[in-house]
């Protein structure tokens, strides 16, 4: 039986990953309700729908390997399941990043004012960068996370190939360097989203301090617009920065002691972004927002009609 550490962490991963699939599973539903209806599809809806599905699958995951975790040690420390939760858990942990960084890249190139010739080439070109950098994304999470099995998948070869059977002893020190060396390559789209956020933080702020000389008295609606936006981006900054710590923590759990602590305390965490963030999002998106204020009207109405009924 769980001790009550246990029962409580249970209970919360779970509470976070309810959320977390009702945001996420609600972006999906209304880009894609949306493209049915009226046949177009937007360069938002394309990135916005394959990051909230990867963040679906990150929870699911990180929620899976929790559970396995504490209910069934054995199967946590030699199954195969953990084989192939290992190789789910980084194909969605990068493609997550991955989309997230091109998100990062659409906005800087939709919202900030740079004259580089560079990035005014980008900016006329935004469709065919945007979804080059999708495709890679998957590409290379998919080529990653099947590299971290790639063990069995030659075992399987041999097996059904040559009819003969090989067995590989791999020891837990060299299995946590090698998910270590392989989770280190979501550092690359985590520094490409990092100079994005912050050169159009850069941009925002400069922006905003430049209409402050234009306007007089109290601030106008474009100016609170700018502050908001900054105001999203920071603290979209600490969300991502403490989610990619934690997960970089998580994947050397072999390494450092009390192992199964940390990894608790680390799943907690880390389901914050991928969770809150797509709230983040749905505010952020005029199509979002008022699909979203629509279905808290239709529930409060309900809520009311209800109320007067039983009265």
């Amino acid at each position: 039986m769980p001790n009550t550490m246990e029962t409580i962490y249970m209970i919360l991963i779970a509470s976070e990953l309810s959320i977390g699939i009702w945001g996420n599973g609600f972006i999906v539903l209304v880009n894609c309700t949306g493209c049915f209806k009226r046949s177009i599809i937007s360069l938002i809806d394309i990135i916005l729908v394959p990051l909230a599905i990867s963040r679906i699958c990150l929870l699911c995951v990180i929620s899976l390997d929790g559970y396995v975790m504490l209910l069934s040690p054995d199967t946590y420390d030699h199954g195969e399941l953990m084989n192939i939760l290992d190789v789910l858990w980084t194909f969605s942990n990068h493609s997550s990043v991955w989309f997230t960084s091109c998100l990062s890249i659409f906005y800087l190139l939709k919202i900030a004012n740079i004259a580089h010739p560079f990035f005014l080439w980008l900016k006329l070109k935004i469709n065919r960068v945007i979804l080059g950098i999708l495709l890679a994304s998957f590409l290379l999470s998919l080529i990653i996370s099947v590299a971290l099995n790639e063990d069995s998948w030659y075992n399987f070869k041999v097996n059904h190939e040559g009819n003969i059977t090989l067995k590989f002893k791999v020891s837990k020190v060299s299995n946590a360097f090698k998910q270590i060396i392989l989770n280190l390559g979501a550092i690359v789209p985590f520094i490409l989203c990092l100079i994005s956020f912050l050169s159009l933080l850069f941009s925002l702020f400069r922006h905003t301090k430049q209409m402050k000389f234009h306007v007089t008295g109290s601030r106008d609606t474009s100016t609170e617009a700018h502050m908001r936006a900054i105001k999203t981006v920071l603290i979209f900054l600490l969300l991502f920065i403490v989610y990619y710590a934690v997960f970089l923590v998580m994947t050397s759990s072999y390494l450092i002691p009390q192992r199964k602590l940390r990894i608790m305390f680390g799943g907690i965490i880390a389901v914050i972004f991928p969770s809150s963030h797509s709230f983040i999002l749905i505010m952020g998106n005029s199509k979002l927002r008022e699909a979203f204020l629509k279905v808290l009207r239709t529930v409060k109405g309900f809520h009311q009609k209800r109320k007067s009924f039983v009265l």
